[in-house]
């Protein structure tokens, strides 16, 4: 059973739902310990205001909302929890400081949208009252209709869709209506759509959570806390990690990029000493590579192509160092998710598409590919400077897929034979998902700690 449970703003409140957060956040087995986490957020180096925080239990697919200013969270937790914090912010608006001294109904827009199945609606009512909400689809078809007697303040809704297309949703007040449009992405047969009221944010203040503002920046991190943390969300894109532009590692110099909240290296690696493609790397204290169709010069253009093993430097568990250089490690298949959540247009961080196999996603392998170097056309417009080149692979058979197909290992483990990988391919937008034997040879990406 999946649940939800929201923290509001007001203090009376976040007693109640922590005992029962420490009540959905665990489990059976283990020791759970007491943890307090601390958010901000920067733009760059800019500090920047979170308009709210998304807490996703990625071990038991349990969220909740949690609401600026209170921006400090303790709970119980168990070891080996994966939570995702996923945060809002709305760039260029300051707080909106006169909408709850105007008095005036207003529905504000959902958020995400466009959305995959799941996406968050947000009124606030002057004062105590029926609400009457209302959705159509785009051929004037009522799929939703509620009422709900409402007391003054900030109310959220969440809506599951069942099926993709265009909706329409309009709130009554009081004599007054306002609407939105909500564009639905995925397909759910046999689902019915809901909305399911998920309760009321307090009265309007200066420091409201809520901006009126039509735009929604979000930024995610992905953790198994332990220990009492602090997180910092980066809501730059584009851009040298701030701090490490570069990185200087076995004699080469490689460039950074921040990506929202992860810094990423710019190109792969290119670490260890050239190795003929049908010799199988070994533990010999040597960081060993091939280069593409057994020539130097294609480690310069693609960098080098590693057996899982030799990337993970022997070691078995996932986020290792290996041979990335210090302070930097070899990401998880949840940290790769993290980024195409980034680079997508429609599916956003911690949408439930990206836990899929094959192909996923919309545009964000388009948006990770270079802008050259790919056959047929199949460029991408890198729209963050990932810069992911179709550097081919290798085998025990040889080499293959050079312009075709660029693929990188995950540091997690599929099973002992079999481990985790991403691919871009020429001919499509999206990002593949998959697992295969660890002998291959693929390209490796570090990312900062």
């Amino acid at each position: 059973m999946d649940f939800s449970v929201y923290l509001t703003a007001m203090k009376k409140s976040i007693f109640i739902s922590m005992v029962l957060l420490s009540i959905l956040l665990g489990n059976a087995y283990g020791q759970r310990k007491t943890v307090k986490l601390t958010f901000t957020a920067v733009d760059g180096t800019t500090y920047v205001q979170l308009d709210s925080i998304r807490i996703m239990n990625r071990s038991y697919g349990i969220d909740y909302m949690h609401y600026w200013p209170d921006t400090a969270i303790t709970f119980d937790v168990w070891p080996g929890i994966q939570l995702l914090y996923v945060g809002y912010m709305t760039p260029g608006v300051g707080i909106n400081e006169n909408h709850g001294m105007n008095n005036t109904f207003h529905l504000f827009q959902n958020i995400p949208n466009p959305f995959n199945n799941e996406s968050m609606i947000t009124l606030f009512t002057p004062d105590k009252g029926m609400v009457r909400i209302m959705m159509t689809d785009a051929q004037g078809k009522v799929i939703v209709n509620a009422d709900r007697d409402l007391n003054r303040g900030y109310h959220t809704y969440r809506f599951h869709a069942c099926q993709r297309g265009l909706f329409f949703l309009t709130a009554w007040f009081n004599g007054l209506s306002q609407s939105i449009k909500m564009v639905v992405t995925g397909s759910f047969p046999g689902a019915d759509n809901l909305l399911e009221y998920s309760g009321s944010h307090g009265e309007p203040s200066l420091k409201s959570a809520f901006i009126e503002s039509r735009t929604i920046k979000e930024s995610g991190i992905t953790d198994s806390p332990s220990t009492d943390k602090s997180y910092t969300f980066q809501f730059a894109s584009g851009i040298p990690c701030p701090g490490t532009p570069t990185v200087e590692y076995e004699s080469q110099v490689y460039h950074t990029l921040q990506i929202l909240s992860q810094c990423w290296m710019k190109e792969n690696l290119n670490a260890g000493t050239m190795i003929q493609g049908p010799v199988s790397m070994s533990d010999n204290g040597i960081i060993e590579k091939y280069c593409y169709q057994n020539d130097p010069d294609s480690c310069i253009k693609y960098g080098g192509l590693y057996q899982w093993d030799e990337m993970m430097q022997y070691s078995t568990n996932q986020g290792v160092r290996g041979i990335c250089p210090p302070g930097w490690h070899l990401p998880t298949d949840e940290e790769w998710k993290l980024l195409e959540g980034a680079a997508d247009s429609q599916y956003k961080i911690g949408y439930s598409t990206w836990d899929s196999w094959g192909y996923r996603g919309f545009d964000a392998g388009n948006n990770l590919k270079a802008t050259r170097g790919w056959n047929e056309d199949g460029n991408g417009n890198d729209l963050y400077g990932f810069s992911g080149m179709a550097s081919g692979y290798r085998d025990y058979i040889g080499f293959f897929w050079a312009g075709v197909e660029g693929s990188w290992w995950t540091s997690t483990e599929q099973d002992n034979s079999s481990k985790q990988r991403r691919i871009l391919n020429y001919d499509r937008a999206e990002v593949t998902r998959s697992h295969t034997e660890k002998q291959a040879g693929y390209s490796v990406r570090c990312l900062r700690d």
